[in-house]
């Protein structure tokens, strides 16, 4: 955020010392020809009656375009860059020259050590990740865009997802087998057709995992169809993972094929409990969860931990009501050391708020205080809050949901998108909870009053929220949602206010030019009022040789 200037008492003397001799210097200049400075005033108001009200209306009428002109220009700036172009150009070459603290200098070097920590620190929290909890392109996203015309995925999104498959399913060594040669040119492919096409070239050569895959994500329909490919896609796949496991340690190529063929295996076993999880096989779908966790502790590929599988499982924990595992699992991934999600903060929030929200009532609090169990909830929504301050809008059902994007931006809209999509239903099931965050959730501000410079528990809010959300979220049907709001800057207020006085006066002096002509004599007359006054006084105070002396300067 710019900071504005600071100013201290010696500038303010030195500033209005500077006013003033420049205003002395003036008033000789203007008054060097003559002693009596009333024949300047009687010219000036000679000038002034013979001016026509029409001068009036062109003066106003372009102020007024001048300052409304100024007016959309801030406007669009503020809108585009978040900041006021004034301020912006004001802060930056304007503070140096009005006594503003030299960032260079050796006393601040600490404060840039820790305002550079606390950027590089934004930049980290605005990576982007893959929504653990993402839906089917064909047999969701797609059926979406068949019944309401509306896209419900950015390109920017689309993209992310094929750099990630380029990611998951290819290597080095794919042009040893011809099926996953054409797969890799098929996951570069933009059109949904020829990748589809793509992959039934690949399979009418060789049972191909990520061929199976591919059809299982775009070309079915049901979540019935693609579990059925994503279980030949399983058969395919461990062939495939127990081939190279055996040549893993004959070289690096063998090494990244088996490495490759891990990814694709634990895809496809992930997908499959997501399929059973949403076929109501919910006890079988935290089976496969369960192993695919063990799977992912036993092996060391860092691509495994991007799945975040353990949020699927507390989603289907949560599912079956099994609140003790879903401790134990919040046991093992909230943790000082591990990356936190809107999942871990606001699940291990539900948990101690199912303790005391039957029974809370904001009336019986206020009387007697918050009991030891109910200030652990409290906190913990608090904790959640500063976390994602987007979530309990859609929780409460105070903001519309969407369909969550393929991507998601932690502490962001799209990530408070994906966590209410699915786990809106199991606040509703636990009674009280919404009522409980409903009272409490917005006392979190209180404690954090500047988000973008300091938190409480987490890191400053990032500012690169919006601008990430904007480009994962279609805008074009869904309002982003921004923390904190943004007020108008101060110039955008000033400039609209001085639009419309201006466009006020002209309008004012074409309707009524004698009544306006009036006016504005009476106002420029008490306008130089203080001026006349003043004059008189300092004539009569000095001497008249010295007077004399100084206009002739």
């Amino acid at each position: 955020m710019l900071e504005q200037p600071k100013f201290s008492m010696v500038w303010l003397w030195t500033y209005f010392w500077t006013i003033w001799y420049f205003v002395m210097l003036f008033m000789i200049y203007v008054y060097r020809f003559s002693l009596n400075y009333k024949d300047h005033l009687i010219t000036v108001s000679m000038f002034l009656n013979t001016l026509t009200p029409k001068f009036y209306v062109a003066l106003t009428g372009t102020s007024s375009l001048i300052s409304g002109l100024i007016l959309i220009f801030e406007w669009w700036y503020f809108r585009k860059y978040g900041t006021s172009f004034i301020e912006q150009v004001s802060v930056s070459h304007l503070r140096p020259l009005l006594g503003g603290v030299d960032t260079s200098s050796p006393n601040n070097s600490n404060t840039s050590n820790g305002d550079a920590d606390s950027n590089r620190q934004s930049v980290s929290e605005c990576k982007v990740w893959r929504n653990p909890l993402n839906l089917f392109r064909g047999a969701e996203y797609n059926r979406y865009t068949w019944v309401t015309g509306r896209e419900p995925l950015t390109y920017y999104d689309m993209n992310l997802s094929a750099q990630d498959h380029q990611t998951f399913f290819t290597c080095d060594s794919d042009h040893l087998r011809p099926a996953d040669a054409i797969m890799q040119k098929a996951w570069r492919e933009r059109n949904p057709q020829a990748r589809i096409s793509a992959a039934h070239e690949a399979l009418e050569l060789e049972d191909c995992a990520t061929a199976y895959i591919l059809l299982a994500e775009e070309e079915a329909t049901t979540i019935v169809d693609a579990e059925k490919l994503f279980k030949q896609a399983l058969k395919a796949g461990e062939g495939c993972y127990r081939r190279s496991q055996q040549l893993q340690h004959h070289g690096s190529q063998y090494e990244a094929q088996h490495r490759r063929d891990t990814n694709v295996l634990v895809y496809i076993k992930r997908r499959l409990s997501m399929c059973s999880r949403k076929l109501g096989r919910t006890r079988e779908a935290v089976k496969m969860m369960r192993d695919l966790c063990v799977f992912q502790l036993m092996k060391e590929f860092p691509l495994l931990s991007m799945f975040n599988i353990h949020e699927n499982l507390l989603e289907s924990l949560l599912e079956l009501q099994n609140y003790a595992d879903v401790q134990a699992v919040l046991a093992k991934y909230d943790d000082i050391s591990l990356p936190k999600s809107a999942t871990i903060c606001y699940t291990a929030a539900l948990l101690k708020a199912r303790a005391v929200s039957d029974k809370f009532s904001p009336e019986a609090a206020s009387r007697r205080g918050l009991s030891t169990a109910e200030m652990n909830a409290v906190e913990a929504i608090h904790r959640a809050v500063e976390f994602n301050p987007h979530v309990p809008r859609y929780l409460l059902e105070m903001k519309s949901l969407i369909l969550p994007p393929e991507h998601i931006l932690k502490r962001g809209d799209s990530e408070a998108i994906a966590y209410a999509f699915f786990h809106l239903q199991h606040w509703k099931r636990v009674e009280g909870a919404l009522n409980l965050l409903h009272c409490t959730w917005e006392g979190t501000f209180r404690m954090i009053p500047y988000p973008l410079e300091k938190g409480h528990l987490f890191y400053p809010y990032p500012i690169c929220t919006e601008t990430a959300d904007r480009e994962l979220l279609p805008t074009v049907f869904h309002e982003v949602s921004v923390y904190p709001k943004k007020e108008l800057p101060f110039f955008i207020l000033f400039t609209a206010g001085l639009c419309s006085f201006t466009a006020m006066l002209a309008l004012l002096t074409h309707q009524f030019p004698e009544l306006m002509g009036v006016f504005a004599k009476a106002f420029l007359s008490t306008l130089f009022a203080p001026l006349n006054f003043i004059m008189e006084k300092v004539e009569s105070i000095l001497p008249s040789s010295l007077w004399h002396q100084l206009t002739r300067i």
